[in-house]
């Protein structure tokens, strides 16, 4: 999707500003690692030092009473660590982020999303903190900065394999995020699916690198979840027509149906149409995918179709050729909807990503932004909730027939609908 055309992310039902509240659920976790990293720091100044017996010289030694650090988002509470010297020598961890007798930070004005897009690199992460914690932040070190680098590294590789076969996931969502940062002379392409389980809550399943989105990327992503467990094929995906996440899939899981994302194709209608006439037409495609029925949506879809084909044939093609996958989710419960016609799970996710990562143009390593980009997603993905009717996926998974999004009982049932 083009940049104007990034879906505006949608706070939670009493979340009165979601970057406020991803800072408030990562800033805890931020401080602390970055404080572990420093004391890890100072004990290997003094890894080759021993005492008369041996022992190493300068060891932990517990936790400094919990202490809060008030920031503009609430009270963030921290642990600093103690250690004890074994050789008479004083030895004390002073922490540059959280020194005695601090209790308020200096200023907070951005969300944990910055601080990972603007500190990512070794020589910029003391400008980040120091967003959150004020100008001691300047005492971290490169080193210390390339500790919790290599931390968040590892904690996505070891996400990368964990088995998701424990689940059973009914629906999928698939897309592509480019960034404006830069892997060496090359935008990064994040190939990212969430699913949904038995259970109605969307989770992670795949944040990948790409080559453009292409057949090839998507069938390695999809094949690697196969072999980690996702064994049976989820009912429905949903993603952008212009993937080529479906040639992969009609390979790896060949009857799992299409969904077209809804957004990305509006936007892609609009594209062929000019400025003046984008507020019509839009309304116009409101009303297919908006229609009751397949039976109502198919006569706007034919509407639109008259409407545009003489003066914009490409507006009119583009939206023909994906008729049928644009309509699939008439056949899933109508609970379902409003999270199956579109990618929306992703796009808010990334939402953030895209609108930082376009005002920040460093290069950085592969390994690196995608355990920043992963480090993002477990933010957003723990305020997700369970998605509506989630009690109906238990009939999704057994195969049991939905029209109009209406279950389809008995065989009169049927027949009376045929009539009708």
């Amino acid at each position: 999707m083009g940049k104007d055309n990034v879906v505006e992310f949608r706070a939670p039902e009493g979340i009165e500003d979601p970057l406020t509240e991803l800072l408030r659920t990562g800033a805890r976790r931020l401080i602390q690692q970055a404080i572990e990293a420093e004391l890890a720091e100072l004990l290997a100044q003094y890894e080759g030092q021993v005492d008369e017996q041996g022992r190493r010289a300068v060891v932990r030694n517990g936790y400094l009473p919990e202490r809060e650090i008030l920031t503009g988002v609430g009270p963030v509470p921290i642990k600093v660590p103690k250690v004890r010297s074994r050789t008479g020598e004083p030895v004390v961890f002073r922490s540059s982020l959280a020194p005695p007798y601090v209790r308020k930070a200096r200023r907070v004005e951005a969300a944990l999303p910055w601080l990972y897009l603007k500190g990512i690199a070794t020589g910029r992460m003391q400008e980040a903190l120091e967003v959150l914690v004020g100008p001691e932040a300047k005492g971290l070190s490169a080193s210390v900065i390339s500790r919790l680098k290599r931390k968040w590294e590892a904690e996505y590789a070891d996400w990368r394999r964990r088995d998701v076969g424990k689940d059973r996931w009914v629906y999928l969502w698939a897309d592509g995020i480019y960034s404006g940062l830069r892997i060496e002379q090359q935008k990064l392409c994040v190939l990212v699916i969430i699913g949904v389980n038995e259970r109605g809550e969307k989770h992670f399943l795949a944040i990948e690198d790409g080559v453009r989105e292409s057949t090839q990327s998507w069938r390695e992503v999809l094949l690697d979840l196969k072999r980690r467990g996702l064994t049976a094929p989820p009912r429905l995906a949903v993603g952008d027509g212009a993937l080529g996440f479906w040639s992969a899939l009609e390979e790896v899981y060949p009857e799992t149906c299409q969904q077209r994302c809804w957004v990305h194709k509006t936007a892609n209608v609009l594209n062929y149409l000019p400025k003046g006439a984008q507020a019509k037409a839009k309304k116009a495609l409101q009303e297919i995918w908006m229609a009751e029925d397949r039976a109502s949506a198919h006569k706007a879809f034919d509407h639109f179709v008259q409407v545009y084909q003489a003066k914009y044939p490409k507006a009119a093609t583009c939206l023909e050729k994906d008729r049928e996958a644009l309509l699939a989710f008439y056949d899933f419960p109508a609970e379902h909807w409003v999270h199956i016609r579109t990618t929306n799970p992703i796009e808010s996710a990334f939402a953030t990503i895209r609108h930082r990562t376009d005002r920040a143009k460093g290069c950085v390593s592969r390994n690196t932004m995608l355990a920043m980009i992963y480090k993002l997603g477990m933010s957003a993905e723990k305020r997700w909730r369970k998605i509506r009717g989630f009690r109906h996926l238990a009939k999704v998974i057994e195969g049991v027939k939905f029209r109009d999004g209406i279950e389809i009982t008995t065989g009169k049932t049927e027949d009376n609908r045929e009539a009708a």
